[in-house]
């Protein structure tokens, strides 16, 4: 027991033999100091104290020694005891936070798998707007687009032969559909060219020097074309009086309102109507109601012919339903007779049911006879 660790003195361990050891010389060195004082006559009895004192010093040192050690072993089961409860917590603590972990990577996961499918058809949808811009960058392939759009809002809205796609007039010209109208030999001109160049390069601009010379460019193309449109569709005798240009855009539509006012009421006077896919559906619409009550017109005096025939056939069944109203008042009176006859032939079956033919009473009938 005299080699356990007692405690630490700078970092260095300190055992109680190494502890009894400096004990014994540092007495050591005071019964050397006492011998140099010249005191001899006493040496053997502070010889003797000393050794007692230091006998009982290391008793006690050993048992100084013994109490620290059980002491310390006490420290180190409760130190081991707390270790293995903050291990024990500190380990369920780590699996509720992988188990938490785990949840969170795996929401995480399929957070993360629809944020790749909504970037992939992110990026579909801008490769089909790049190719769209490509189309709508080229003045032919912009045109059959527009053409396109035109073409699919008046098939599904009208008859076959209420309009034709690029109709040749007298002159020679050929606008890009041609309207019917009921009752009227003119046609209504509509073209789908609308110049898309001059609305990119505003678009583009960058500062307001750019935008001005692409606002200018804006009006000049549009007059133009405007001015063509008018020449060349609005024909005495062969067209209506007014025209139309097709927009294929609504936003463009809306902003050549905002911004070109000025554009607009020249296209008023020269009697050319700008409209967008919405306006155009709704004059087609507007023009449908007019071409189904030219058929109602049109078709007026067979309706009166199927009407009368109807009136005919109703009257027809009149008088069959009076007939057969006839026929069952007959039946009815037939029946009532039929049931008064059986009600006699009931009564009369009764009275002969009640006759007694065992007794001696004469016969009724004998004495009827």
């Amino acid at each position: 027991m005299t080699d356990r660790f007692l405690f630490e003195i700078f970092s260095f361990p300190v055992t109680a033999y190494e502890l009894a050891a400096a004990v014994a010389f540092f007495a050591l060195f005071a019964l050397a100091l006492v011998a140099r004082g010249g005191r001899r006559a006493h040496t053997e009895a502070q010889m003797t104290e000393l050794v007692r004192a230091h006998a009982e010093m290391a008793g006690r040192l050993q048992t100084f020694a013994e109490i620290l050690g059980g002491r310390q072993a006490d420290f180190a089961r409760a130190v081991g005891e707390k270790l293995d409860s903050s291990a024990h917590r500190v380990n369920e603590r780590l699996e509720t936070s992988a188990r938490a972990t785990f949840v969170n990577l795996s929401a995480l996961n399929e957070r993360l798998a629809l944020i790749d499918s909504a970037q992939a058809r992110l990026a579909g949808l801008t490769q089909e707007v790049v190719g769209l811009k490509d189309i709508l960058a080229n003045k032919q392939t912009r045109g059959a687009f527009g053409q396109g759009r035109m073409e699919a809002i008046i098939r599904d809205a009208l008859p076959a032969n209420a309009f034709a796609f690029q109709h040749t007039l007298s002159t020679g010209a050929r606008p890009d559909c041609a309207l019917k109208l009921p009752g009227d030999d003119k046609i209504l001109a509509l073209d789908a060219k609308f110049p898309l160049e001059a609305f990119t390069a505003l678009k583009d601009a960058g500062d307001e020097a750019a935008r001005k010379v692409a606002q200018a460019r804006v009006r000049a193309d549009l007059g133009k074309h405007i001015k063509d449109i008018s020449e060349r569709y609005l024909l005495p005798g062969e067209t209506q009086d007014v025209a139309i240009l097709f927009v294929p855009s609504e936003s463009l539509f809306a902003e050549l309102h905002e911004a070109f006012d000025d554009v607009i009421q020249k296209a008023h006077r020269a009697r050319v109507l700008i409209v967008s896919p919405s306006l155009l559906l709704m004059a087609i619409q507007v023009l449908q109601a007019l071409v189904r009550d030219a058929l109602v017109r049109d078709q007026a005096h067979v309706i009166q012919a199927q009407t009368r025939k109807l009136v005919e056939d109703v009257s027809r069944l009149r008088q069959r339903v009076l007939k057969l109203d006839g026929h069952f008042r007959q039946t009815q009176e037939d029946v009532a007779a039929i049931l008064t006859s059986s009600e006699k032939i009931a009564r009369t079956g009764e009275r002969i049911d009640r006759i007694d033919f065992a007794s001696d009473k004469p016969d009724i009938l004998t004495a009827a006879q």
